[in-house]
């Protein structure tokens, strides 16, 4: 870090509002460039004492069981993703006129002269795997990259550490575009848009506005889904660098400025010289997998990000064939009995988990957990006709079972009334006993984790454990 940073940051109080690991990471960098960094947190437990006498080796003050206080002298909050906005520290911070950030607008306020550029993804869904597609075709063309931001290593912890990337790819919350307001991308996409984190942001309204942070300042290309207008009227609402293009992704044949499919490929009509008259070929659906509709929609935004950077297309195809995604993300876990189960724990909203049930037919769906604000209509009566059974289980199950029996009231629902970690079996038995030969049980539960599981990777773990003991008990 040159001394232009340090002297920048030098003798400047900092408050740090969270101790989990953007807030550690952003508190060590900063401390590290002189500044006086005091982190806070509401938490006083063995494992927050852990952390605190780690960072007070390191020179960094840490307050817990406190986390409502500005402390003295702050004239700098940065705060975690997941810290609401109506946080009575931050209402301290506006009134004492101090500004509040988060870990990426520290990122990007601690790059360096010849820092790599940013690719950036948002979205209500498939962020994660869209922006661990892009790293994989970026690697595929040869360049030093990374997948970072909401994923993987701290974003602060990447800038600051040295390594000579040519770009990154970053994925990016709405949490996370709330508190960065300095950041301009290369080029960036919002894959769509749905209600989520409404508890959070208060009105979807300034949800979308939070998501659509991401196309300020863009310079090559903001790409959006063209079966998602929200996403395109984001689009038309941003600032820009002029010669900014709008590139649109679909699932059908693509237009102009578009990347779509046609007869099982996947091309490109935005990044070629006649783009009016020629395509170019990137690479075939079952390049992609799992070839699920959403999932080919993640793989034509990985690669406008890519071609937006110059990419060609044979690393396109070589990225996606390279691509493995993550566990309990559509994940087959086996066939019982002539049953497919499929984990698709990831699926912890309703717009994920509409995505999910529209690649199966029919479905016995486990579902329930948290709701986080979301009501069920609208998912239960596009995907009723789909639906062999539903298994509810989870704090927030009667809002699921409430929907069904509006939308679905044929369809045979089986309330499973626990919330202990042994449910997820029970949910996976009778499931087994309501499906027939050529179904598929499917948990895509849209709703939050936390009630039950420490998170969704836990949820997803249970649900394949169940799946293996039953394979086991009828093999």
């Amino acid at each position: 870090m040159g001394s232009r940073q340090v002297s920048h940051w030098q003798g400047r109080k900092i408050t740090v509002a969270g101790l989990g690991v953007s807030g550690v990471s952003a508190a060590r960098a900063l401390a590290r460039l002189g500044a006086e960094v005091t982190v806070v947190d509401g938490g006083s437990g063995d494992a927050h004492q852990a952390r605190a006498a780690e960072l007070a080796d390191e020179g960094v003050a840490v307050r817990l069981g406190d986390a409502e206080t500005l402390p003295e002298g702050t004239d700098l909050v940065v705060t975690s993703p997941g810290w609401k906005p109506s946080s009575p520290l931050f209402a301290a911070a506006a009134a004492a006129g101090v500004d509040v950030v988060g870990d990426v607008e520290i990122a990007w306020r601690l790059r360096g002269p010849d820092a790599p550029p940013w690719l950036a993804v948002t979205g209500t869904n498939g962020k994660t795997t869209t922006t661990r597609m892009l790293a994989s075709i970026l690697a595929a063309a040869g360049l030093r990259t990374a997948a970072i931001g909401n994923i993987g290593t701290p974003i602060v912890d990447v800038v600051t550490g040295g390594e000579p990337y040519d770009v990154l790819a970053v994925e990016l919350s709405s949490y996370q575009l709330h508190w960065a307001p300095s950041l301009r991308a290369h080029s960036a996409a919002v894959l769509n848009l749905a209600p989520d984190h409404l508890d959070w942001h208060g009105s979807m309204e300034a949800y979308a506005a939070d998501k659509g942070r991401i196309y300020e300042g863009n310079t090559v290309a903001c790409v959006y889904n063209a079966a998602d207008k929200a996403t395109e009227d984001l689009v038309r609402e941003a600032d820009v660098v002029e010669g900014c293009r709008a590139v649109g992704f679909t699932l059908g044949t693509p237009g102009p400025s578009q990347l779509g499919v046609v007869e099982g490929i996947l091309v490109d009509r935005a990044f070629v010289e006649q783009r009016h008259r020629q395509a170019q070929e990137l690479a075939e659906v079952a390049d992609v997998r799992p070839p699920a509709p959403h999932n080919i929609a993640n793989a034509l935004a990985a690669a406008a990000l890519a071609r937006a950077f110059g990419v060609p297309a044979q690393a396109v195809r070589d990225g996606l064939r390279a691509f493995s995604p993550d566990p309990h993300r559509i994940d087959h876990i086996a066939d019982v009995d002539g049953v497919a189960y499929v984990d698709d724990s990831k699926a912890t909203n309703t717009h994920a988990a509409q995505a999910s049930l529209a690649a199966y037919d029919p479905i016995v769906w486990i579902a329930g957990g948290l709701a986080k604000g979301a009501t069920f209509d609208e998912l239960v009566a596009q995907s009723a006709g789909r639906l062999r059974g539903a298994v509810l289980i989870g704090a927030d199950r009667a809002l699921v079972r409430e929907a069904l029996a509006r939308h679905a009231p044929d369809v045979p629902v089986v309330d499973l009334d626990r919330t202990d970690t042994g449910a997820m079996a029970a949910a996976v038995a009778e499931a087994a006993r309501l499906a027939r030969p050529g179904d598929t049980v499917l948990l895509a539960p849209a709703c939050a984790s936390m009630d039950m599981f420490t998170n969704y990777t836990e949820r997803g773990e249970a649900f394949a454990e169940a799946v293996r003991t039953l394979a086991d008990e009828r093999g």
